[in-house]
């Protein structure tokens, strides 16, 4: 039996696709340990991780619902996060590593704090990348706009002092891109496929492309009319009541079923009185809605995107943030999504009906499905893994 430690940050778009390799690793035998954050503990737990939480130590340092939702599209503030957590972080979990004595550490490429433990340390590391993997040939191929660009250059000031932080408590960071890139001595996973990921062949032979890591259905879903639209922008950045205002006065009294997913920050109720074609929720199962729905309506979060893929289901993409607007720029290249122009209710309609109609569109989503599903999958993330346990 080998012992696995898990890093993350406290999202679930970081968490999801790990929770199928865990439910792998333990089916086989091996005890793993899971260190996150509350929101996320029942989920850990069910997977069959031994749960240890973060919240104590991070309390009051932690970022607020607007910042958290900030932090996605601005670089100064998500290091400066990335930074406070791992120098609060880092004694104790310095201590339950010597105790503990795992023979492998896995840790999200955010959770910078696992990586350099396991260096200090001398345990086998691999680093978890739930988002495309990063280097200086497919950050060209994604490509920033000069807003995004111009910003990125405001803020290295402010990055380069968090950087500081760390390096004066010993972390071995010498720049933000030992934060943001993916390197080739690293062994790492990325779940998605070789085809999906940008410049795959520019990565070394210690990455594996695992693929999506979908979990089976937990709450089967009715398609009460020929045509199903999904819609929801993700669980952080997702108040947009004006939004979905005008998605429901779109698909009002339509040929099409709507399903919407808002969070729990819109307050359904003022949203007004809902035609009997839409349903409007504060969470749904997404793996149950994508495997009925035809268009997906997404804010193009790269877990909500495989998924949908997964599925052959084409998007509508709203992207907020720039690894939101990357991932969108792969799925236009690939031929399976469209980015919504505005968000007139005639412009809306005509996105999903061009999805519909235009045939391409279905039929590039599901070549991309159908090289997902060639993937290793959560086994072959577990392979990488225990290949390199020390016990």
């Amino acid at each position: 039996m080998s012992k696995i430690v898990f890093f993350n940050i406290p999202a679930f778009g970081h968490t999801n696709p790990t929770l199928g390799v865990v439910r792998e690793l333990v089916s086989r035998g091996h005890k793993v340990w899971y260190y996150s954050y509350e929101p996320m503990q029942k989920m850990i737990e069910e997977a069959g991780a031994e749960f240890v939480p973060c919240d104590m130590y991070t309390r009051g340092i932690e970022p607020g619902r607007r910042e958290g939702a900030r932090a996605g599209s601005d670089l100064a503030l998500s290091v400066r996060i990335l930074a406070d957590t791992a120098l609060a972080l880092w004694p104790a979990m310095l201590c339950d590593m010597k105790q503990l004595e795992p023979d492998c550490i896995v840790a999200d490429s955010m959770a910078v704090w696992g990586k350099a433990a396991a260096l200090k340390l001398g345990i086998p590391f691999v680093s978890s990348t739930t988002t495309f993997a990063f280097n200086k040939y497919s950050s060209k191929i994604m490509g920033h706009g000069f807003k995004e660009l111009l910003a990125m250059l405001f803020s290295m000031p402010k990055v380069n002092k968090q950087i500081k932080r760390l390096q004066k408590h010993g972390y071995p960071v010498k720049n933000v891109l030992d934060i943001l890139q993916n390197d080739n001595d690293t062994h790492t996973i990325v779940y998605t496929s070789k085809e999906f990921q940008p410049c795959s062949d520019t990565f070394s032979d210690r990455y594996v492309f695992a693929g999506p890591s979908i979990r089976p259905v937990s709450e089967e879903v009715h398609k009460t009319k020929d045509r199903l639209v999904y819609i929801s922008m993700g669980t952080v950045n997702n108040n947009r009541s004006f939004f979905y205002k005008q998605c429901i006065a779109a698909f009002a009294d339509t040929e099409y079923q709507a399903i919407l997913s808002v969070g729990d920050l819109t307050d359904i109720l003022q949203l007004g009185e809902l035609p009997c074609n839409i349903s409007v929720h504060k969470k749904v199962d997404q793996i149950g809605v994508l495997k009925k729905a035809d268009v997906f309506f997404s804010h193009c979060g790269m877990n909500s995107v495989n998924e949908s893929l997964y599925f052959g289901v084409p998007l509508v993409m709203c992207p907020q943030t720039p690894e939101q607007k990357g991932v969108a720029k792969r799925v236009e290249q690939l031929g399976a999504g469209v980015l919504l122009k505005s968000m007139e209710p005639s412009t809306v309609l005509e996105a999903a009906g061009r999805l519909m109609k235009e045939k391409s569109y279905k039929e590039n989503a599901e070549a991309i499905s159908e090289k997902f599903k060639r993937c290793s999958g959560a086994k072959g993330a577990a392979d990488k893994i225990l290949s390199l346990c020390c016990g």
